[in-house]
């Protein structure tokens, strides 16, 4: 059982973090759909604000408690290039992005005002009003998911993203759901590992398949990534656990800095690609919070 003070730690870290993602997953959702196709992208965008709305609350509870120095240093709430990449995002493609959040939230560590007052129903409520939403967005997701495999609509983001950001969204919830019984998920040291490399796999082959065929040597390291963290995921039963979170470790750490040097590129406009500056910022900081996740262990 949680105690009250790391129940409300990390339902808010956890919001921080996951709020932001899930708003950008509809972003990309809405931007990857066809102009003809009205309904559903005012559909990502209603869920997209909803989202928004939720992250806003979220950062003004931040303001009132104490956040974790795991969770300041972190920098996957927010990193140096989260504003710059969705002013440029939103510049690009005309989709609307609420950036006073991102500024509030680099604010936020600066300086905070600790419990100004009691907040444990609004937290309370704050999570279930996530979840609410959340099954929304799950059903959304699997519909656009189910309708491009028919191939009635068209999209220019792969099943296999969809796919991803689907199972991202499903991880959330389970997170949220085990909060509001003051636990945690129960989750084997295997699964959690598998969960976040897969996900650092399917990052790489993103990555890969969205740059120009040019960028022959970013691509290539891409590849090995993908490899890399497929081994892993394929390994980790057989493998001790000190060296299966080491190796984990190793290759989030590598893989971080290679996603911390392609935003870097892309926002420079010195890498030619497909990708938009936001998503790689926001690969960026599911890496970073992959590695607060392995310092843990």
């Amino acid at each position: 059982m949680l105690s009250r003070e790391e129940y409300l730690c990390l339902s808010l870290e956890t919001n921080l973090f996951f709020q932001r993602i899930m708003k950008e997953h509809l972003l990309f959702i809405e931007s990857s759909l066809q102009p003809v196709e009205t309904a559903r992208k005012a559909e990502a965008n209603r869920l997209k604000r909803a989202f928004e709305e939720l992250l806003a609350e979220s950062v003004e509870y931040a303001q009132r408690i104490k956040l974790s120095e795991e969770a300041l240093q972190a920098k996957d709430i927010v990193t140096p290039y989260t504003l710059g990449a969705e002013e440029i995002t939103s510049r690009l493609t005309g989709l609307s992005i609420n950036t006073d959040i991102t500024r509030r939230e680099l604010a936020l560590f600066k300086k905070q005002d600790y419990y100004v007052e009691s907040i444990d129903y609004g937290i309370r409520n704050l999570n279930a009003r996530s979840l609410n939403l959340l099954e929304e967005v799950i059903n959304y997701q699997r519909n656009i998911l189910a309708l491009a495999l028919r191939c009635e609509i068209y999209t220019t983001l792969y099943p296999e993203l969809l796919l991803h950001v689907t199972q991202e969204a499903v991880y959330y919830r389970e997170m949220l759901t085990a909060l509001q019984s003051r636990r945690l998920p129960r989750r084997t040291l295997c699964g959690e590992l598998n969960f976040w490399n897969h996900v650092m796999g399917d990052h790489a082959q993103f990555i890969a398949c969205m740059l120009d065929p040019t960028e022959v040597r970013l691509k290539e390291t891409a590849d090995n990534f993908a490899e890399r963290f497929a081994i892993l995921v394929e390994r980790c039963l057989r493998t001790p656990e000190r060296e299966i979170i080491q190796r984990s470790r190793d290759a989030a750490e590598r893989v971080r800095n290679f996603k911390r040097a392609a935003t870097e590129g892309i926002l420079a406009c010195e890498i030619k690609s497909i990708i938009p500056p936001l998503l790689a910022d926001h690969v960026l900081r599911e890496a970073n919070h992959y590695l607060k996740i392995l310092r843990n262990y």
